[in-house]
């Protein structure tokens, strides 16, 4: 559970440790603005991918289903900048499918915790096969970290691509080769 006062306190720390007034008039609801902002943000630590997973549907399909290009937005968790991208997800049914906007859910669920991104990828997957239980499932994910490119090594653009395959896309190319050739449609 995010801890709005101990975030207004260390907001007003980091203010005057950067040498400003946080009592001045542009800064002066700043610790709270933040606070709101990292509650926001931080939302998916008290949620259950679980839930978002849990409603599914029996179908004979049991062809790759792909949804691509899913916007996410999630905070590195070494400097607590944001890092943001496309999430793209394939699964191979087992006899039930789930309606596509709890994929999209899923990823959110993740993406609002504190994160590195390999990690968001294999959580992702982990949690399809975990309660969907496809026969496989296949997650790609390609961010720009502001931690590149606002400080550091300052390359805007660069894009770190990650990528986890679970299940029959571990080591079936075909899948995988299918995977990559409908990403690129």
């Amino acid at each position: 559970m995010v801890d709005k006062d101990k975030i207004r306190e260390g907001i007003t720390l980091l203010l005057e440790g950067m040498g400003e007034d946080p009592l001045r008039e542009g800064l002066i609801d700043t610790p709270d603005r933040v606070a709101r902002m990292y509650e926001e943000l931080c939302q998916g630590m008290e949620e259950d991918p679980g839930e978002q997973l849990s409603k599914a549907f029996h179908a004979e399909n049991n062809e790759m289903i792909l949804e691509k290009d899913i916007t996410f937005y999630s905070i590195c968790e070494h400097h607590l900048m944001p890092f943001y991208g496309k999430a793209h997800i394939a699964y191979i049914p087992d006899g039930k499918v789930v309606g596509i906007s709890k994929l999209a859910r899923t990823v959110e669920v993740y993406a609002r915790r504190l994160q590195i991104q390999e990690k968001l990828t294999a959580e992702i997957a982990d949690a399809i096969m975990e309660y969907v239980k496809p026969k496989g499932v296949m997650v790609q994910l390609s961010a720009e970290h502001m931690c590149m490119t606002m400080r550091g090594v300052k390359k805007p653009g660069s894009q770190t691509v990650t990528l986890v395959s679970r299940g029959v896309f571990k080591d079936n190319k075909e899948l995988q080769d299918t995977f990559f050739h409908l990403l690129a449609q």
